[in-house]
């Protein structure tokens, strides 16, 4: 396994710079969206707002490994029981009242990675709906604080874990997780599960917490399963049970002094639309 990479004062703020490109373009996104857009139009929105501030997708044509074809579009578009990876033409239909929408954007900026997923929801959410995204919100800003100095990667999931599972009672996605990223660098170590693991499964799992680590740590939720099926082409991957889900995603630098939110001002963005 590569090691995990240790991020200096300056590196840390290129990281930063690529983390608050993808910030901005959610925010622009989120002023944008309406009802009746396609995910295909959206997708052209992100691609547009990315180039102008001198990026582009990291997404688009990534291919994680051989027998799955490289990545069609420029962000991730996730729509209802759609966990993650669905492409801009996955969902044709106009995004309409009661759709749940993630849009993950993943951005090369300088050659550092921003990487950041966030949940909308069109029309007044229902109660089950707004509980499910409050759980994705309130997982990931739990287990945010958990990544410190003296911590496990562990900890991280048993913050999550404890709760969507026991205090919400919705369902971790299995299998799914967060990772490492940086300069030229989508993915890699370390792999940041959502839920407890033992070592066999997650080697990183008792491993500390080391300052300079920068990983996009990412709970992925569902209604009615933890369990997944995905096409033969590996996008995107969906709920088994056809349930709805969310995902919430931020960029996190491990410092001395605790967690650094790279992608700080993801949580005030207005997810309701229309």
């Amino acid at each position: 396994m590569p090691p995990v990479p240790n991020l200096s004062p300056a590196h840390a703020d290129a990281a930063y710079a690529a983390a608050q490109c993808v910030v901005e373009t959610h925010r622009r996104l989120a002023g944008w969206l309406r009802v009746g857009v396609t995910c295909a139009e959206v997708d052209v929105f992100v691609a547009e707002q990315l180039y102008g501030m001198g990026g582009k997708s990291c997404f688009l044509a990534y291919r994680p490994r051989r027998g799955i074809p490289p990545f069609p579009s420029h962000a991730c578009h996730s729509v209802n029981d759609c966990i993650v990876h669905g492409t801009a033409t996955t969902w044709t239909e106009p995004l309409a009242k009661g759709d749940v929408y993630t849009v993950d954007i993943g951005v090369f900026l300088r050659d550092w990675v921003g990487d950041a997923a966030w949940t909308y929801v069109f029309g007044t959410p229902a109660e089950e709906v707004r509980r499910l995204c409050n759980a994705g919100k309130e997982s990931l800003a739990r287990g945010v604080r958990e990544l410190r100095p003296g911590n496990t990667w562990t900890e991280w999931a048993r913050a999550v874990q404890r709760h969507v599972e026991d205090e919400c009672g919705f369902h971790l996605v299995r299998g799914l997780g967060g990772h490492g990223i940086g300069k030229g660098r989508l993915h890699g170590p370390p792999f940041v599960s959502n839920i407890p693991l033992p070592p066999v499964a997650w080697p990183e799992a008792h491993k500390p917490c080391e300052p300079g680590t920068l990983v996009a740590v990412e709970p992925m939720i569902a209604v009615g399963t933890g369990e997944t099926r995905e096409t033969r082409k590996g996008w995107p991957i969906r709920t088994a049970d056809g349930s709805l889900a969310v995902h919430y995603e931020h960029d996190v630098l491990v410092t001395e002094d605790g967690p650094r939110v790279l992608t700080e001002g993801l949580e005030d963005l207005p997810d309701v639309i229309g």
